[in-house]
């Protein structure tokens, strides 16, 4: 009996289904996903804590139509390699270096930055690191100014400045199931948040519940302090190289505070915002608006670019 075979195109289309993909750089296997046409210009994607790529899914193949995205695990998150902390000290400074090398690998050279929450430190290390390099900045829920830390971090702010048992014990007890959901949960109205497909959050904490996961993410946490304290160095990166800035942000989120967007439209001279009835984890309720605007946006940062080449 024939057997009939279907040969497809090669199309647009088929290039911006997302691939997944393994690379060992700088010690590491970090696990990433991508879309589009490898090129030296790309949107390089960080996910925030504690999530993955996973987080992308969806904006993916809808960018992948119009640029080269990539989509890291930072390592310590996904399917990315994850030393326990005795093995390696997961420092924000450290870890931007292994995104470096990364896209160094993969053969690009500038991009359009997407940061958020716990990969907004990642990110602007690379930013201040190689301002050269950054075409632009998608910033969503994720904090550069004090303006964006409200009195939920007193705590967290405490701990930091002395690390010790008992302020850790007075730390939100975050590091676990209800926790991780309450990440994605928090703050929400009832309707926005039926909007949440439980996926997101199982899928995290099965991570974290593997021995040694939680002490990897307090190491995060440990290590904002650092990011913090490079608030005035940010600054000056955004006074003096003025990325174009397109802000993201979901309104109900508990950890951010909104006063955070004015801080940002205070200092950056091309500077768009949409704030969305969602909450931290924007994406897995609002993709595809999303999706529109960093195709447009996108699409403008490049053909800037083009024009000043």
């Amino acid at each position: 009996m024939p057997v009939s075979v279907r040969r497809e195109t090669l199309t647009v289309r088929h290039i911006a289904k997302t691939r997944h993909r393994n690379r060992n750089v700088a010690g590491m296997r970090v696990r990433y996903r991508e879309a589009g046409i490898p090129s030296a210009t790309a949107v390089v994607l960080l996910h925030g804590a504690p999530s993955s790529s996973y987080s992308f899914r969806e904006v993916l193949p809808v960018l992948g139509e119009h640029a080269y995205a990539v989509a890291p695990d930072i390592p310590g998150f996904g399917f990315s390699d994850t030393p326990s902390v005795a093995d390696y000290e997961y420092t924000y400074e450290r870890l931007s270096l292994v995104i470096e090398a990364l896209l160094d690998d993969l053969g690009v050279e500038r991009f359009i930055l997407f940061v958020t929450d716990y990969s907004t430190p990642v990110g602007y290390f690379i930013a201040t690191r190689h301002p050269e390099r950054i075409l632009g900045l998608v910033v969503q829920n994720g904090n550069a100014h004090e303006a964006g830390l409200g009195k939920e971090w007193d705590t967290a702010r405490r701990y930091w400045a002395e690390p010790t048992a008992q302020h850790r014990v007075a730390l939100p007890d975050w590091l676990t199931f209800e926790g991780t959901r309450d990440t994605y949960l928090g703050g929400l109205p009832a309707d926005v948040a039926e909007l949440h497909a439980p996926e997101s959050w199982h899928l995290d904490w099965e991570h974290l519940s593997r021995p040694g996961r939680t002490d990897v993410y307090f190491q995060f946490f440990a290590d904002y302090r650092t990011h913090v304290a490079r608030f005035g160095e940010i600054a000056e990166y955004h006074a003096a190289h003025q990325p174009p800035c397109l802000l993201l942000w979901g309104r109900h989120d508990p950890a951010f505070d909104i006063a955070e967007i004015f801080a940002y439209h205070q200092v950056l001279d091309m500077f768009e915002a949409h704030i969305f009835d969602a909450g931290h984890f924007l994406l897995e309720t609002h993709a595809a608006e999303v999706a529109e605007l960093l195709v447009s946006f996108t699409r403008d940062v490049f053909d800037r670019s083009s024009a000043t080449a």
